[in-house]
């Protein structure tokens, strides 16, 4: 199994980038640029009210906030929004915690914004955070859960060989993108109106398939001129 070394590590948070789109991961790492949208402002700061230091003890859980994450095996480091940890009964695998008796199992929860649904990149992201707590603390993290801001609900996210297996793959591609240096070209989806970073990449202008001059002509025939 290759194993990275610590100067090699990429951020955690890259995953939900590269398996959102690859150029958007390249975009962000590779070429340091960023636009922020209402979606972004709004997330970042649920993530600041979620990373408040310290740990709050409710009965049989333990709430542990920012905490670090890494993972030589995945190659990357983080910061978890939370890491709950509850108290096990009987012989279950867990970890033993300073000053509390017992056994304990941790439990990430990712805060995103907007209301409960199934998103993929954040399940690969949160899954991400489990893989590395399974490497840090020698227990298994078999679930996880998203709690969505505007609908203030969670989602519990169980994670199975093929959620393991597409976090692996998007962890790798990160590492081949960065290693690259090369920005993939871009593709135009639906999904890319809703991209914070849409008027950097303009992919409906430099896509697959569009050239510079026929998108120079496309805008010329609408202004009624000539090129």
């Amino acid at each position: 199994m290759k194993t990275y070394e610590e100067d090699d590590l990429l951020p955690l948070s890259g995953l939900q980038h590269v398996f959102f789109c690859p150029r958007r991961a390249a975009l962000v790492h590779l070429e340091g640029l960023w636009g922020d949208n209402l979606y972004t402002v709004e997330g970042r700061r649920l993530h600041e009210r979620a990373h408040e230091t310290g740990t709050e003890v409710r009965g049989d859980v333990r709430i542990t906030r920012g905490l670090l994450l890494r993972s030589l095996e995945l190659g990357l480091v983080g910061k978890a929004d939370i890491v709950e940890f509850h108290r096990l009964s009987g012989a279950a695998e867990g970890v033993q915690l300073a000053g509390a008796q017992g056994l304990w199992r941790p439990l990430p929860v990712e805060y995103k914004r907007g209301r409960k649904r199934h998103e993929k990149s954040f399940e690969v992201q949160l899954c991400a955070q489990a893989l590395c707590l399974e490497e840090m603390l020698d227990v298994p993290v078999p679930a996880g859960a998203i709690y969505y801001g505007k609908s203030g609900r969670r989602m519990e996210v169980s994670f199975d060989d093929a959620l393991r297996t597409e976090t692996r793959k998007a962890a790798g591609l990160l590492h081949r993108i960065i290693a690259a240096r090369k920005t993939p070209p871009a593709h135009y989806e639906k999904k890319c109106e809703s991209c914070s970073l849409l008027e950097v990449c303009m992919p409906r202008a430099t896509g697959t398939g569009r050239s510079a001059l026929r998108y120079l002509r496309e805008i010329v025939e609408i202004s009624g001129g000539d090129v």
